[in-house]
């Protein structure tokens, strides 16, 4: 089923949450099938079968290694992005801070929970001593905070190459500079990256970088991690030999046959992708700005993802307008989490300065390859009464 234009009660769903996860190519899916059955052997298995798994994991790490500009030495295949992350993160910090007693580490303050909990877990099981980057009012790291911030006794640097949230997109080639001068390891997490930003990591300067394959049109459930080699790593996994003995566990063959398929297209459609996406962003900012009233956009504007669309809407909840719209078929993501009763804002939003009341009011809007010029035209014939009605009933309870 397309999920961008799924049937919902009898009229057409638009999917505008591409950046939650993404449709599994039908051609990816095709390439990864024969994996579930007619190959389904272990890679670890020196009989046939095995062989041919092995072969088949073989060729994805090349074409893996290819697209990255990385040799297939240094991709270690992983659960996803969050599993990515952990190893970089958990696995430099131990290793230098075993070898070399680096206690200090060095992250931006709107990372993905994977970084910011792990650093945290770090301070508290470790040990190490965290600081956290503030970005400015549009969602950016500067360069020289990072400078500012490294120490001798640092031990790694993380600063994501794209945000989730907001799309903002950081100056991650200069990051990454100020760390080698240093001496430092540096990883970004690519995850919202692929199929719109370059990914050759000796042009990045990355020494890690983190992706998952759910993201460009692959499989849930794989990722990979870029290591430079020579950066010293602590395994996270307990097992067998497998990942050169980075990652333990059988490798996923099926899905990682999957995600290299896909980051192969990702990177072939990338210039048309960020056309296609670059203008549908453009619309829904634009018509969201000029069709309703007390709406911000939150980020950057120029340096931000092509497809990602994150607007505040004043006197309202943003899973208020994100169920309104789920009722009329459209699916959006809200940047607030409901606990308890209790709506709490996004940490990344909080970070650049806003109140509590804009970022609870904020919705991400994140176009993809199937989504359509009709599919923004229903949205800004819907959204406004929707905020009006919102609105409309929020004042009249207080």
């Amino acid at each position: 089923m397309d999920m961008n234009h799924a049937n919902h009660d009898n009229q057409q769903a638009i999917y505008l949450d591409h950046a939650a996860t993404t449709p599994l190519d039908a051609e990816v899916l095709a390439a990864m099938m024969p994996y579930f059955s007619q190959q389904a052997g272990n890679p670890s298995s020196i009989h046939r079968p095995g062989r041919a798994a092995r072969q088949a994991l073989d060729e994805a790490r090349e074409l893996v290694g290819s697209v990255l500009g990385a040799s297939h030495e240094e991709i270690i295949f992983t659960s996803g992005g969050s599993e990515s992350d952990n190893l970089a993160i958990t696995g430099v910090a131990l290793a230098r801070q075993q070898s070399e007693r680096k206690n200090h580490l060095v992250v931006s303050s709107i990372e993905h929970h994977a970084v910011l909990l792990t650093a945290e877990a770090l301070a508290r099981q470790h040990g190490f001593e965290v600081t956290l980057l503030a970005v400015d009012e549009g969602g950016i790291v500067a360069p020289e905070a990072v400078r500012e911030a490294v120490r001798p006794e640092t031990a790694l640097v993380s600063v994501m190459y794209a945000n989730n949230e907001i799309g903002t997109v950081q100056p991650v080639i200069e990051i990454a500079a100020i760390c080698r001068e240093a001496g430092v390891p540096f990883h970004t997490d690519a995850v919202q990256a692929v199929g719109t930003l370059p990914l050759h990591v000796n042009r990045l300067g990355v020494d890690l970088l983190s992706i998952s394959a759910h993201k460009f049109y692959g499989p849930k459930g794989a990722g990979v991690l870029y290591a430079r080699r020579g950066t010293p790593l602590v395994p996270q996994m307990s097992g067998g030999d497998q990942e050169r003995r980075r990652r333990a566990g059988t490798e996923n063959v099926p899905g990682i046959v999957g995600m290299a398929a896909a980051l192969r297209r990702a990177e072939e459609r990338r210039p048309w992708y960020v056309h296609h996406c670059g203008e549908l962003r453009n619309r829904i900012i634009d018509g969201v700005l000029a069709r309703i009233p007390a709406t911000y956009l939150n980020g950057e504007r120029e340096r931000r993802l092509p497809t990602n669309a994150n607007l505040a809407f004043e006197g309202v909840e943003g899973e208020s307008v994100l169920l309104k719209l789920d009722q009329q078929g459209i699916f959006v993501s809200s940047n607030s989490a409901c606990n308890s009763g209790a709506v709490e804002p996004s940490h990344v939003l909080l970070a650049l300065g806003m109140g509590h009341a804009r970022a609870t009011g904020s919705v991400r809007f994140s176009v993809g390859r199937e989504t359509t010029h009709s599919d923004i035209d229903t949205l800004l014939e819907v959204l406004p009464p929707i905020i009006e009605h919102l609105r409309h009933v929020s004042s009249a309870s207080t």
